[in-house]
């Protein structure tokens, strides 16, 4: 897909020196619904705004941070959640071939374990995950209620490991509770879904930003452990249970996401760069456009002009007002 200009119009523009600074820019979209979105977004502001002739350039964390670091294309990665690419990522960066432009272009994001809602002002006092650990009696389990349900991620998924060895690590087997296998992501959304919607608590792993999220307005509980270490991390809750003979209580590892570019783009690019720096979309708000992207089957691309529709008073703080003047017209 790409986005351009007439080069007629460039000539005309007062952002023809933007244009001739900023060039061709080829933009990773990545392969989930918040990444395909903020892609797109980029791309119409780049062009239309900054004049950049774009190419959006199919993606996903492992695969295009290689490409990224051997090949030095594509030039931007909107979403990278780097704890994934944190080692190559960081040798990168030292050797200045990849930039963090932005350290975190989404807010309020992250994995953990939620409540709903209305649990949650139900039970004010069980505002952590290790007061809640107290009472598997208010989460019984369909097939023998006198234990507490923890639904836990599918098998074959790299949470399914980690929520397990948690699960160990805070002793919820002697504490009462069994920790559920919801056997897919459709049966993992379908266990949150029915319980909001029938009004029963639920209390189980899931990661916002995500249309499950935004649409239930679930509540992640924070934990009183601190966080434990990458040793403890890295070395034993996240791999399988045979090899984590011990896994230490922990909070869960902090979710961090930075748009990264290449050493080429931030030389050519000129001032839109600076966009890139200014641009942080509200959790609150993404998780509602990823509602609007479920419920509707919309695209990246949709779901990129519906954002920059219903919210100027966000995406205008990104650029200059002559941008975003031209960006306005080009809706």
């Amino acid at each position: 897909m790409k986005y351009t200009l007439a080069a007629g119009l460039l000539a005309m523009s007062a952002g023809h020196a933007q244009a001739s600074e900023c060039g061709a820019v080829s933009i990773a979209e990545m392969d989930w619904a918040s990444a395909e979105m903020m892609a797109n977004v980029d791309a119409i502001i780049l062009t239309e705004g900054y004049g950049c002739d774009v190419e959006l350039v199919p993606g996903a964390t492992q695969t295009t941070f290689a490409s990224m670091s051997e090949k030095g294309q594509p030039d931007v990665a909107p979403e990278l959640w780097i704890n994934a690419v944190r080692t190559p990522l960081d040798a990168a960066k030292a050797e200045g071939s990849l930039i963090a432009l932005n350290p975190g272009p989404i807010t309020g994001l992250g994995e953990g374990w939620w409540v709903t809602p209305a649990f949650n002002a139900a039970h004010p006092e069980l505002d952590t995950v290790e007061k809640l650990l107290e009472h598997p009696e208010l989460f019984p389990h369909t097939e023998d209620p006198s234990k507490g349900a923890f639904v836990g991620c599918p098998a074959g998924w790299g949470c399914q490991l980690v929520n397990a060895n948690l699960f160990r690590a805070f002793a919820m087997e002697d504490k009462g509770w069994l920790l559920v296998d919801p056997g897919s992501a459709a049966g993992l959304d379908g266990s949150m879904a029915k319980a909001v919607e029938r009004g029963e608590p639920w209390f189980g792993y899931y990661w916002s930003p995500t249309s499950m999220i935004g649409k239930y307005n679930m509540v992640m509980l924070p934990f009183e452990a601190e966080y434990a270490g990458d040793d403890n991390w890295n070395g034993c809750v996240a791999l399988p249970e045979q090899d984590c003979a011990d896994p230490k209580p922990t909070s869960w590892i902090t979710s961090e996401v930075e748009t990264v570019v290449t050493d080429d783009f931030v030389t050519k690019a000129g001032p839109a760069q600076d966009y890139f720096k200014a641009r942080i979309f509200p959790g609150e708000v993404m998780n509602a456009m990823l509602v609007f992207m479920s419920e509707n089957q919309a695209t990246g691309e949709d779901a990129a002009y519906e954002f920059l529709a219903k919210h100027p008073e966000i995406w205008t703080q990104w650029v200059p007002a002559d941008v975003a003047d031209k960006v306005r017209g080009a809706l």
